[in-house]
């Protein structure tokens, strides 16, 4: 009896669960408009890769041997995404292709298994690594060592205003777009974009290309890229979120212009979900977890500038822009799974790619912490504690902003919604028809039933409900 008593029962909300995981974590496609795509063809998949193989091992010279390395490991990684695509899961997207995720979703767990091989290396095998990877490295110098930075911040000119307008502008600019695409809040980014210039003075010591004079750290990084990305990023989420969408089949097209157009349109959202981290009644929990992805964003972007600084490439090299597009690309995946779990009371578990990118931002800290004990010997614990002080403060200050914004927001809506009910055509001498004030006292009645129903919505919109994309 006793263990019968102990033996696990099903739960009422188990179905309830396992769907809302898989929302974000296995979406499935219900529109599907070429049926050739979507069916599975892992016959034809397993007789191209048996082929492709055997052709790659008997064409090729065995005379050259790093060659044949770097095509072997080609080879494996594009086999490892074939395999990807066959058994993992599709993530919380299906545009355009749920193929395509899940193929991110393996090149992420390659770099994972990257960063788990690199950091039981020691300097010498990660440099030889990196030689044979581009024998050029031999040569790389750091930034910091060939430019100056905060020189002369009194100077003002035209001309040194614009030469900071080159290609690392626009990235800058184009990069917190995304962000703003990514995260849909102008407070979360606002936070986030202000923060980490905090972060860039109080790491200062450590990186000398974090430091920057006053107008160029204020105006041109904060005002100008910061704020114009994330502008353009929150107006096209806003343009999203009003177009209704309305996907007509392929197959139901008939001009070619049409079909096209509708090819094209497959690279665009199937849906978009108005994103609302913040809500009045939000738990504790809830906050805690946003301080926290905010903290992540910050080790993420901090990773980009200690490994070009530590394993001494520039910005401009492939091993810098290449990992920033990787890391860009499974962030898009990551959020989503993220937000849905803060926000989904039915989600008790993180999605797999957000597992994963975690993981590879604490192991690219620790491979940053390993190879770069000389840098961080040189750190000063006081800065560091009071970076994490400040970025507490402020972050918990925002948090705070945003929370009465969205109390006063819901307060003032209430208040229009009484005075639009209570709003009644009244005579001249200030009295109000019986019929007219029994259908006033009948439309109070029904007020409550009404603001559950919209709290129902809000909770459909915050993620209790579906989610596609």
């Amino acid at each position: 009896m006793a263990a019968t008593a102990g033996s696990w029962t099903p739960r009422r909300d188990d179905a309830s669960y396992k769907l809302h995981f898989r929302m974000i974590n296995e979406q499935q496609v219900e529109d599907i408009c070429i049926d050739f795509f979507y069916k599975p063809h892992t016959i034809t998949l397993l007789t191209g890769t048996v082929l492709s193989l055997m052709y790659f091992v008997f064409t090729r010279d065995d005379e050259q041997p790093d060659n044949n390395l770097r095509v072997g490991l080609l080879v494996v990684v594009s086999f490892f995404l074939v395999v990807s695509v066959l058994a993992f899961p599709n993530g919380p997207f299906t545009r355009p292709h749920p193929a395509i995720w899940r193929m991110v979703f393996g090149l992420s767990v390659l770099y994972f298994l990257f960063l788990v091989f690199l950091i039981f290396l020691n300097w010498d095998q990660v440099k030889t690594l990196m030689y044979w990877l581009d024998p050029n490295l031999r040569y790389a110098k750091r930034e910091a060592d060939i430019m100056e930075y905060a020189v002369n911040c009194t100077v003002i000119t035209w001309e040194r205003i614009l030469s900071h307008f080159d290609i690392f502008a626009f990235g800058h600019f184009a990069g917190w777009a995304m962000k703003a695409v990514l995260i849909r809040s102008y407070g979360l980014c606002w936070t986030i974009s202000i923060t980490w210039e905090l972060t860039e003075l109080f790491f200062m010591h450590l990186l000398p290309n974090f430091a920057e004079c006053w107008w160029d750290q204020v105006i041109l990084d904060i005002l100008l890229c910061n704020g114009g990305g994330i502008w353009l990023g929150m107006t096209a989420c806003h343009f999203l979120e009003m177009r209704t969408y309305r996907w007509a089949s392929i197959k139901e097209i008939h001009s070619t212009t049409g079909k096209i157009k509708r090819a094209v349109l497959q690279f665009t959202p199937a849906s978009w979900t108005f994103v609302r981290w913040f809500d009045p009644m939000s738990s504790f929990q809830r906050l805690a977890g946003i301080y926290l992805f905010m903290i992540l964003w910050q080790l993420t972007e901090l990773n980009t500038f200690f490994l070009k600084h530590i394993f001494i490439f520039q910005a401009s090299h492939p091993l810098s822009w290449c990992r920033i597009l990787l890391v860009g690309i499974i962030t898009a995946p990551t959020v989503r799974q993220y937000y849905a779990y803060l926000t989904d009371t039915q989600c008790k578990r993180v999605g797999t790619q957000c597992w994963v990118f975690g993981a590879i931002a604490f192991l690219e800290a620790l491979a940053c912490v390993k190879f770069g004990h000389d840098l961080f010997s040189k750190t000063q614990i006081r800065y560091v504690l009071l970076w994490l002080l400040c970025l507490a403060l402020i972050t918990l200050l925002c948090l705070y902003g945003m929370v009465w914004y969205e109390q006063n927001k819901m307060k003032n809506t209430s208040v229009q919604s009484e005075d639009c009910t209570d709003s009644s055509v009244v005579d001249s001498c200030g009295f109000i028809p019986d019929g007219l004030a029994a259908q006033r006292d009948s439309s109070r009645s029904l007020q409550p039933t009404k603001r559950r129903k919209a709290s129902g919505r809000n909770r459909f919109v915050n993620g209790h409900g579906g989610k596609r994309q």
